[in-house]
């Protein structure tokens, strides 16, 4: 079975307990990472800025368009909503649903993690500014220049073809936009790689497998985060990929990098 198909297996098995377990493992510090990516998603870039002061003002509702690679069970595109919601002008609710000037695509190969971001988006009565469909990173359905602000959370490090994805996405960025990336990754200090490496290695695996029945997944997982490129081998490739101010910051003693870069 090719990679791309047993990574959709495994996720659709461990959907309906993939949120649980995410947020225990974590301690719920993954929240955090998402607010804080925030804060880059809705700033302007330097070319956003000098292309408003010759419009005249910044449109109400920007970023209007903001897809999101490998949503999983949606807890990004759903805080990208939530605060898109609440900066915009036209903020109101319709039918018990809620409205805003912009919109959230979510993109993902695993129909399981799919079914149950729609449950979360409908509770949420954000179903008119989210939808999601499932969809290959490497080959997306949308013409180029599409988007604001591509998102990818904690999924880079599943991509086939990795190079492809990221190029992929530059290519549906539009001029001036910015792509913001949040990975796992290995701790620098030798002490925290060492109980990084105890918790992900040993201990992740058994609670993951108890909860969700499936210890492969849980296995897949971490050796995925030690298999992904150091920052700097990661910045360079975005690079060669085309984007353009590549930057990096490093949350929770490195556990967690933001990668961001424009087109």
């Amino acid at each position: 079975m090719p990679r791309k198909e047993k990574i959709r297996e495994m996720f659709d098995g461990i959907a309906g307990d993939y949120d649980k377990l995410n947020h225990i493992m974590s301690l719920d510090i993954d929240r955090t990472w998402r607010k804080r990516a925030l804060k880059r998603i809705f700033r302007a870039t330097a070319a956003e800025r000098r292309r408003f002061r010759t419009e005249g003002n910044r449109p109400a509702g920007f970023p209007a368009a903001i897809l999101d690679i490998a949503c999983g069970t949606g807890d990004f595109s759903i805080a990208i909503a939530r605060e898109m919601l609440r900066r915009s002008d036209s903020r109101k609710v319709d039918g018990g649903q809620c409205r805003a000037s912009g919109h959230v695509t979510g993109v993902d190969l695993s129909d399981g993690m799919l079914g149950v971001m729609r449950e979360k988006v409908e509770k949420e009565r954000l179903g008119n500014i989210i939808s999601c469909e499932t969809g290959d990173c490497e080959n997306l359905r949308f013409p180029d220049g599409s988007f604001d602000r591509v998102t990818v959370a904690f999924g880079v490090r599943n991509f086939e073809n990795r190079e492809k994805g990221l190029k992929e996405m530059l290519r549906v960025l539009r001029p001036g936009g910015r792509m913001v990336i949040l990975e796992l990754s290995v701790p620098s200090n030798a002490f925290f790689r060492w109980m990084f490496n105890l918790y992900f290695l040993h201990i992740l695996p058994v609670i993951g497998g108890r909860v969700s029945g499936d210890k492969s997944a849980y296995r897949y997982l971490p050796a995925s985060v030690l298999g992904f490129p150091g920052r700097k081998a990661f910045m360079q490739t975005l690079r060669d990929c085309g984007f353009t101010n590549v930057t990096h910051k490093a949350f929770t003693l490195g556990i967690c990098r933001m990668y961001t870069g424009e087109k």
